[in-house]
């Protein structure tokens, strides 16, 4: 938005579009109702693409998947039906630090005289946006015409600052009013304490200068707030070799010679481990220690040798310091250029680079196929995982230039891959994007299919089908049929579905030709069920169920 503007003859409908467009959102996912038709028909008429869903969680997971390419995403429901429904996709979408605006229409300020039950209504007309202010870091309802544009600046801004979801609900008569006056929202200015970053910067410098093999761990807040660059700067500098949580997979290039591989602990390769383990100086940049992450509480890392630096926290060992902003930090890091005494080492990550060779008859397994996908990949596809084996097979991807790695690693919400599909190639239709699914996750939210029909993206979907679920089998050993589901012909969906192409495949050979087939057809999308065997997995599966089934079922 330019200073000449006048803003003056806007609605608050018209200048929430607007302000949508100036965070780079060029495209708006959800479903309509009657609550927020006005609104849609307003945001229909706009430069903004309206991407219809098959339900409001798949709008969820699909403007998550955006924000995390684009830098910002939104999505439009409805009252309570509509923004209840989506929860569970915005929440994860607050654990994992992705910028999603949600914006839902409610009941007029007029129809809600006499506290009249409407329907759609639950407890009171403050249920849903009580909901929301536990899922969200920031949320308004556009109720006061005085305050309205002040708070949508507010709210985006904070957004913006924080990559986390937040929340607009707007009357449905409020949409076309046009206030009067509007006092400007003055955004805080986000600064670091300038003698606090010296000194947690000084000590940085130090330890690493005086460490004997220092390491950095990247995490996914290197991503969010665009700091790839200077990560892979700051590791060319100082010769300090780089790995990365699996939230933070894909955060710089795998390719990179500096780079060694994913770090989780004991689920992870004994290399990485047993190197970062090791170190006297793991400097976690923009790394969130979940349990995921810590290889369920298997990492063995000492704070005394760690400097651990997020957008909300600074600690150079056991020193806490305040009011420090993690990009700050890393370009006055960076600045300095600190070099350890000598020369750093890397773990040896040769045991990635065994060349596949095909066994055409071979029934096809979990490791096989993603070795197998691995050599397929090239510097524009982005990779999406599943939760489950579609998660921990695909860790062992290797990431490439452009590449971007998207999983719901922290929060884990089964049913992420195929929406998210659809919100990375609304986001870059340029791309080649991969989804990799679990088929307890495919029969939750795979009709977002159709929409990847409906645009005709070339999407490839990767179905592994282990009839049921597979992690909860290994995580609980015995035949409990609890974690069996119904067997679906999902190679036969693009017939149901008027469009895109399905395999069925068995052997190697077979999702060879498939994978082949599919990498070369821009005509729609490919759905390739693969059989996998119930007792099939891929290796870091197999570790964390070791681990954690000794604690999923307590008695």
């Amino acid at each position: 938005m330019t200073q000449h503007e006048n803003v003056s003859t806007w609605s608050i409908g018209e200048y929430l579009l607007r302000r949508l467009q100036d965070y780079g959102i060029r495209d708006v996912f959800g479903i309509p109702g009657d609550y927020v038709l006005s609104f849609y028909t307003m945001l229909e008429q706009s430069p903004l693409r309206v991407i219809g869903c098959t339900r409001e969680d798949c709008a969820g997971f699909a403007a998550d998947a955006y924000a995390r390419v684009n830098g910002m995403g939104a999505l439009c429901v409805t009252y309570c039906v509509g923004g209840l429904s989506v929860c569970n996709s915005i929440a994860g979408a607050y654990a994992e630090k992705s910028p999603v605006v949600v914006i839902t229409g409610s009941p007029g300020l007029r129809e809600r005289v006499h506290n009249p039950l409407l329907h759609h209504m639950v407890r009171n007309f403050r249920t849903q946006y009580d909901v929301f202010e536990k899922l969200c870091v920031a949320g308004t309802e556009l109720s006061d015409p005085l305050r309205a544009f002040s708070e949508i600046d507010r709210v985006l801004a904070t957004c913006a600052r924080y990559k986390r979801p937040v929340y607009i609900e707007i009357p449905r008569d409020m949409v076309h009013v046009r206030p009067e006056t509007s006092p400007p929202y003055k955004q805080p200015d986000v600064l670091s304490d300038t003698r606090a970053l010296a000194e947690a910067v000084d000590e940085t410098v130090r330890r690493i200068e005086n460490a004997r093999q220092p390491v950095l761990l990247l995490g996914v807040e290197i991503h969010r707030f665009g700091l790839q660059e200077e990560a892979i700067k700051l590791s060319e500098a100082s010769g300090i070799p780089m790995a990365a949580t699996m939230l933070g997979k894909g955060v710089v290039p795998e390719t990179h010679p500096l780079y060694m591989g994913l770090y989780e602990g004991a689920l992870g390769h004994d290399e990485i481990t047993k190197y970062v383990e090791a170190s006297d100086c793991v400097l976690m940049l923009g790394t969130f220690m979940t349990d995921i992450n810590l290889g369920i509480y298997t990492a063995e890392l000492d704070l005394g040798d760690c400097i651990y630096v997020t957008s909300e926290d600074c600690r150079v060992r056991y020193h806490h310091y305040h009011d420090v902003q993690l990009d700050d930090f890393v370009r006055e890091l960076l600045a300095r250029q600190p070099k350890p005494r000598k020369p750093t080492p890397k773990a040896s990550t040769e045991f990635w680079k065994e060349p596949f060779t095909l066994r055409p008859n071979d029934r096809i397994t979990v490791t096989r196929l993603m070795d197998r996908l691995d050599e397929q990949l090239d510097d524009n596809t982005v990779v999406i995982a599943d939760v489950g084996d579609s998660l921990f097979g695909a860790t062992e991807l290797t990431t490439r230039g452009k590449t971007e790695f998207i999983s719901p690693a922290y929060y884990t919400s089964m049913g992420f891959a195929v929406p998210a599909a659809l919100g990375v190639h609304v986001a870059r239709p340029e791309a080649r994007v991969v989804a990799i699914v679990g088929d307890g996750a495919f029969q939750m939210t795979g009709m977002e299919f159709s929409n990847l029909v409906r645009h005709e993206f070339p999407t490839v979907v990767i179905v592994l089908d282990n009839q049921g679920y597979g992690t909860e089998r290994l995580l609980h050993p015995g035949d409990w049929k609890f974690n069996d589901i119904p067997p679906w012909q999902f190679h036969r969906l693009p017939e149901l579905l008027g469009g895109g192409k399905g395999y069925l495949i068995r052997t190697e050979s077979e999702f060879d030709a498939a994978l082949n087939a599919a990498w070369t057809d821009p005509t729609g999308p490919s759905l390739l069920q693969v059989l996998i065997d119930p007792t099939d997995c891929s290796r870091a599966l197999a570790r964390l169920a070791e681990r954690m089934s000794k604690t999923v079922v307590q008695r």
